[in-house]
């Protein structure tokens, strides 16, 4: 179906953003309009002001906590993230460096209470930070490697980080960080900054996008969205692109035809997503502070592939086999940007079992944004690119009830699954994200039909999507740390089902069943 798409200039959603404003669930309400009281433990909604602020004070005071904590007199703490409970509990994220060192694998989030008790702290690494960062017995930087402290397995130790940049086969840029041991020289790890992902092309209709107007044409530029703007690469590999401008505010036809189609899928993708986050979970902006990414269309020629870029700090989309099938779908949109997401707040390594569970958070988010959008041109769904047919005989990409369906993917944890492609063994998290969500066996949602086994042979019982979401986004915020693997990750999610819904809640009980069901106990 061809779709004429709609507009909505900045002016028109204006009034539908409050600027500045904490945000709903600070005030009470009575009466036949109050609603069901909010988790306590639920993230605040921060306008970006009191996001900064409370960056600001918790830089303040890192010295001190550095000092309660009883960390090394090289050690210093820098603030990365805060995220604050409607309680008034915070969870302050922090990277470390020695002796004035980046330390990798170093980081920590803090949680205190509203009164500034310490209720815990959630590691990286247990171990004691004691190098000699100097010695002749050093061997060379390679060239254009900077030196760090390397904590993120073993006993910590001197390294040297080189970012090696290229293009992988497929055509996607790539930023490979190659670990070495300081003193013999020898690889201890490495992994891509650049996070890929693939979905549907354009299937969601005519919709409303946020435009700006400039003289007497339109830009493609959400102002009520921290800005997020649209560029065209034009079949390119680097730069930024043209920004998509249109004199009547009316973009796209529909089809490939029109350059604009990919950019308002693109444009429309970004917006839910925003709306997502700032919505559902109180995030306002990928970083939290209310500054909109970006994206860029019409990647390369005939790239089969989007991904997300920290350096850019946006979006890349190829126009698929033949240059036919842009991959700019909702799903799509929404999974690049919750690599930003997890990025900001847990920074999960993109490699091995952190890996997986990178990229299944992307899954995961590209899911509850595709069911939050409510679109009845693509309906919400636990099924990953399942209309842009990559295989040629369309079935999905990935399926998140059985995930091994695709052929390759993990449907439980198993010896050795951080030895597996992020892509493959991000299906632990995704069925355990279905089973919390739906429970096992045999049901039909939204038209789709699923038949959800577990490892085990139980019947797990769902909590409902909207509580596994929560869940999930709490852990990651608060619990989650750069090297997390699938058992950390099922503490961590015990822990944000406890917070918000107490230790002897179905929730929590929930959580620990749906992971026992992809053997992660």
């Amino acid at each position: 179906m061809t779709s004429h798409i709609s507009r909505r200039t900045a002016l028109s959603l204006a009034t539908a953003v409050a600027a500045g404003a904490l945000v709903a669930g600070t005030f009470t309400a009575t009466g036949a309009s109050a609603k069901a009281a909010v988790p306590s433990a639920t993230p605040l909604a921060l306008s970006a002001t009191a996001h900064a602020d409370l960056l600001k004070d918790a830089s303040a005071e890192a010295a001190q906590t550095a000092k309660e904590l009883k960390l090394d007199s090289k050690e210093k703490l820098v603030v990365r993230d805060v995220v604050k409970d409607h309680d008034g509990t915070t969870h302050t994220r922090y990277e470390r460096t020695y002796d004035g060192l980046p330390v990798l694998g170093g980081d920590m989030v803090v949680h205190e209470t509203k009164s500034g008790s310490r209720e815990g702290v959630t590691r990286a690494t247990s171990k004691s930070i004691d190098v000699t960062t100097a010695g002749a017995s050093l061997k060379a930087a390679p060239s254009g490697a900077r030196k760090v402290v390397w904590a993120a397995t073993g006993t910590p130790r001197l390294a040297y980080e080189k970012v090696v940049t290229g293009t992988q086969k497929d055509g996607t840029p790539s930023k490979l960080h190659v670990i070495t041991d300081a003193a013999t020289g020898k690889k201890i790890f490495e992994y891509d900054e650049i996070h890929t992902g693939t979905g549907e092309s354009a299937y969601s209709g005519s919709v409303e996008i946020g435009t700006t107007k400039s003289g007497s044409s339109y830009s493609l530029t959400d102002a009520t969205r921290g800005g997020h703007s649209t560029y065209d690469l034009k079949n390119g590999s680097s730069g930024k692109g043209t920004l998509f401008t249109d004199a009547d505010d009316k973009w796209g036809d529909g089809t490939t035809n029109d350059a604009a189609t990919a950019g308002v899928d693109a444009a429309y993708g970004a917006q839910e997503t925003w709306d997502y986050y700032k919505n559902v979970q109180g995030r306002s902006g990928i970083n939290g502070d209310g500054k909109g990414a970006y994206s860029r269309v019409h990647y390369g020629n005939a790239y089969v592939n989007a991904f997300w870029d920290d350096s850019c700090f946006c979006m890349t989309y190829g126009d698929g086999e033949g240059n036919k099938n842009p991959l700019t779908s909702l799903d799509v949109a929404a999974h690049e940007m919750s690599h930003g997401v997890t990025s900001a707040t847990a920074g999960l390594v993109y490699s091995g079992e952190s890996g997986g569970l990178n990229e299944a958070t992307s899954d995961v988010f590209g899911a509850s944004v595709e069911f939050y959008a409510d679109n009845s041109e693509d309906v919400g769904d636990y099924l990953i690119g399942e209309k842009i047919d990559i295989n040629g005989d369309g079935s999905p990409l990935r399926y998140m009830d059985k995930p091994s369906k695709d052929g390759a993917s993990l449907d439980a944890w198993k010896t050795g699954a951080g030895n597996v492609d992020v892509h493959y063994s991000s299906g632990i998290a995704n069925h355990f994200f279905y089973l919390l969500s739906e429970g096992s066996g045999k049901k039909t949602i939204n038209g789709v039909a699923y038949d959800s086994p577990t490892s085990d042979g139980s019947t797990v019982t769902g909590i409902g999507r909207d509580k596994a979401e929560k869940i999930w986004f709490k852990a990651l915020t608060t619990y989650f740390t750069s090297n997390t693997n699938y058992a950390a990750a099922r503490t961590g999610t015990l822990s944000a089902a406890k917070d918000l819904y107490g230790a002897d809640s179905a929730e929590y009980k929930g959580v620990d069943a749906a992971w026992a069901g992809v053997n992660v106990k």
